[in-house]
Formats: C-alpha cells, structure tokens, sequence
C-alpha cells in the first residue's frame, strides 16, 4: 500500500517544528524516529498534574463509575511532545480514574491501517488528514463510532463549524477537532517595513500596490525584490505553489467554489480555476517580484523551501508567504515578534463578500470503541476548561479550533497569532485542498504540475489540463 504524504508531512520532515506535526507518510526514511516506542501511560497523572489548572470533572458524571478502565489513545504526535499530552490527559484520569494509554508513532498511518485490518484498532484515533479519517470509516463499516452526545454539544457550540465537514462521512459525524494550524500568513521584516516608510496590507489591492512600490523603490538593485519563495520538497516539491493557488481560491472565489473544486463538482480546467492561476502566476512568475536573494523565476522551483524566506534575514525580500511553522527556520538569535526581527502579517482577502478567509490543517479524533470511559474521553477532548489548559501546557503548536479559546495562554507569540486567526468567528476556515484531494491529484500531479510551471515555464492551460486528466 502506497502511504500518501500531505504537504504538513512533508513540510515538517525537512524543519525542525514541534513533532506533533509529524505525521506517518514522512516515514523512516523522511525523519529520524526520535521515540522510545510502545506505549506510554500518563500514569494517574503524575506528569506534574499538581501544576496545571482544574477542570470540570461534572461532565463525566453521566458515564458512571469508570475506575479502573482504560482508554487507547493512538497518535502521530511523539517526543518530545507526546509528554505534554499525556501530561494533559492526567486531568481526565484524575477526574474520571481512567488510564490513558497514549502511543504516538512515526509510521502512523501505516500502522494505524495494520492495526484496523488485524482486529487491534485503538479506542481513539488523531487523524491528520479528512481524507485518510473518510476513507478509514468507508472501508470499514461499523468500525468507527458516533461521538456521544456531550461532546456533539462542545462542538456545537464552541468550534467552527466548518470542521464539521472535515469529521463527516456519509452524513454522519463521527470526527471532531484536535488542533489546528493557519497557512494565511506572509513573513515579513517589521525593521525593514519601518525603514522605507512601507506599511503592512490590509487588502489584496494595497498588497499588489506594496510590491510594485518596492519594485519601484529598488531599481537600482535587482538583487532585491518584493517576493521571494521556494518549492523544493523531495519527492513533495511543488507543495508550497499549491497553497499559494488554494489561498488565492478561497479569496478570488469564497468557499463555495473552493468546496466544489476540491470535490471536483468543477474540472481542475475550469475557467474559474484558470483565473486562480494567472492571479498567482502574477507573483510567483514575475521576475520583477520574484525570487529575492535567490535568482529568477525558475530559481524558486530548486530552493529548498525551509530557504525560502531567509532573505528577508538579509534584507533583500520583503515578503514570502508561507504556514505558521515556518518561524522555526530563520536563523538561531532571530527574534520572532510583533516588534522583532521578523513577524507575519494576514494574507489580504479580496473580497468584503467572503469575509475573512483562512486556509489551514489540522486533526480530527475518530473512536473505535462506544465503551463509556471512550466516550468520556471524547468529550474530555473537545471540553472548553481542558483545551485551554491543554494550551496552556505548551507544546505541539496545539491550537483547537475552538471559538472561545484565549490565545494568551499559549507559550509563543507566533501560536498567539496563529489562536487569534483561527478562532476568529468571522474566519472563513477551509481545510489544505491537496490533502482533501485524491492522492493522485493531491499529493500527485497537483505538485508536479505546479512545479513544472515554475521550473519548465509549463503554460497556465497545459498544467490545468494535466491535473484534470489525472483525476481519477
């Protein structure tokens, strides 16, 4: 079985972010396995769960008596992250006298599969693709189970709602939300936007406008540009031009049209999805934007994209959009902050219609079993007093997509920014594209196709048509 590695994968296998972004499709060969492996308990909440603040033990009264029970946690999450959650769930086992065997696993969805077709599945399974929770739930009838009623509740009301689709399968929610990361965001130097009077964009028309001025501004220099980027990834090179096109989507078109492009209710060709291109083509493949610090146009296809955005560092880009994680790989002694070496701005909407549109990632927690100490559990995970502490733990870039969370209790300011983003009820969520899309498009002909464009100048209506005929 081919094991299909997401764009989060495939990023977090070449930086060194928290390990809770890992995921199983980067694979023994893709980064070193940093756990001791098997399970770990987190033991009746002895990890310094004296420390940590209380939390509501009331919702698990409707459960019954379930000391001495245990529930299976399996993740992708592993050291040295894992011990923060399972310092976490020490506040459920002495609310409840639950053990909580934690596993987190760098072949996860491998093994997760195994695990399933043996008759061995974990009670509660982090999922971090929709794709991978739908098809699980398909092929396995009856395995998954419903979440109880308490936690439909939490989610009801106080999660966006736009994840309900991503936990959905056949009209039935059987996935609710872990955590969740933003990818809407542009890197830039607050030093350098201060030193040539430039002020950060609020809409995608001042954003263009920004770029000409320092394309104007820098004339003399062509080693300075507006823009800089790279897509290299290993065998997942072209990742990075694929959020650009499935930012631009959701801001050209809104989240109608970006849903019925991921589920293919319209061709990958269609004019609507032509004009998303141009639109990136706009920045991506204009050599007076791009690539600062690095070269031309086609240099962006062979850096690297961990080197991305360094130039900003040196003074000769101004911006370069890229996920939340990506602050982990400027270079040691940078300072990360709203008033630093380097910050992030909001990518601009386009439209006042689609509000503010915000793509990301995330997981989403499946059961296997309905015992009552699993359904405790469940809704532990998605109550609001337990993901604030969770939060507050630190650890992970843990980010539930709750609307009542309170950023402030997160350990670093670029997870603040991140939390305020993404807990934004006016946010117009919408998950990764590629990760909803068949793997053949998705982690397939969608990469290769937009990195033949940059490094091969492939045309706008050759690399549409490619991607389209690939749809399986």
């Amino acid at each position: 079985m081919r094991i299909r590695l997401t764009k989060r994968a495939a990023a977090v296998a070449g930086t060194g972010v928290a390990v809770s972004m890992l995921l199983a499709a980067c694979g023994a060969d893709a980064i070193e396995d940093q756990s001791a492996g098997g399970d770990a308990s987190a033991g009746g909440g002895d990890a310094a769960a004296g420390d940590l603040p209380e939390i509501d033990c009331a919702p698990y009264e409707e459960f019954g008596d379930l000391s001495g029970t245990s529930v299976s946690w399996y993740t992708p999450v592993r050291a040295p992250d894992d011990a923060d959650y399972i310092t976490w769930v020490g506040l459920f086992e002495e609310c409840t006298g639950v053990t909580v065997n934690y596993e987190g696993s760098a072949e996860f969805e491998a093994q997760l599969l195994v695990r399933i077709q043996s008759g061995q599945a974990p009670d509660v399974a982090m999922l971090p693709q929709p794709g991978l929770a739908a098809s699980i739930i398909t092929d396995n009838p009856g395995l998954a189970v419903e979440p109880p009623e308490a936690a439909v509740a939490n989610f009801r009301e106080y999660y966006n709602q736009a994840w309900e689709q991503y936990g959905t399968v056949d009209g039935t929610l059987y996935g609710l939300p872990n955590s969740s990361n933003a990818k809407s965001l542009v890197w830039y130097s607050p030093t350098a936007f201060e030193e040539n009077g430039y002020e950060v964009p609020e809409t995608w028309d001042e954003m263009v406008a920004l770029s000409d001025q320092i394309v104007e501004d820098f004339a003399d220099n062509e080693a300075v540009k507006p823009w800089c980027a790279g897509i290299g990834s290993g065998d997942a090179t072209g990742w990075v031009a694929t959020d650009w096109m499935e930012d631009v989507m959701l801001r050209m078109h809104g989240p109608e049209v970006y849903d019925q492009w991921v589920n293919h209710e319209i061709p990958f060709n269609d004019p609507q999805v032509a004009s998303v291109l141009e639109e990136v083509g706009r920045f991506l493949k204009n050599p007076d934007y791009v690539n600062g610090g690095i070269g031309g146009v086609q240099s962006i296809a062979t850096t690297e994209f961990q080197a991305g955005g360094l130039p900003i560092t040196e003074g000769q880009c101004f911006m370069h959009r890229q996920a939340a994680f990506y602050s982990t790989n400027f270079p040691e002694g940078t300072s990360v902050a709203e008033d630093g070496d380097i910050w992030a701005f909001y990518l601009p909407p386009m439209n006042e219609e689609f509000g503010r549109p915000l793509l990301g990632g995330g997981e989403v927690n499946v059961a296997f079993a309905d015992r009552p100490e699993v359904q405790a559990f469940q809704v532990f995970l998605t109550q609001p007093d337990a993901t604030q502490a969770r939060g507050g733990i630190g650890g992970g870039n843990y980010i539930p997509p709750n609307t009542e969370f309170d950023p402030s209790v997160l350990p670093d300011p670029v997870q603040q920014l991140s939390a305020e983003l993404l807990t934004d009820p006016e946010a117009t969520f919408r998950f990764d594209a590629s990760d909803l899309m068949p793997g053949a498009v998705g982690a397939g002909s969608f990469w290769s196709e937009m990195t033949a464009w940059i490094a091969e100048d492939k045309s706008n209506e050759a690399v549409l048509d490619a991607i389209e005929q690939s749809w399986p």
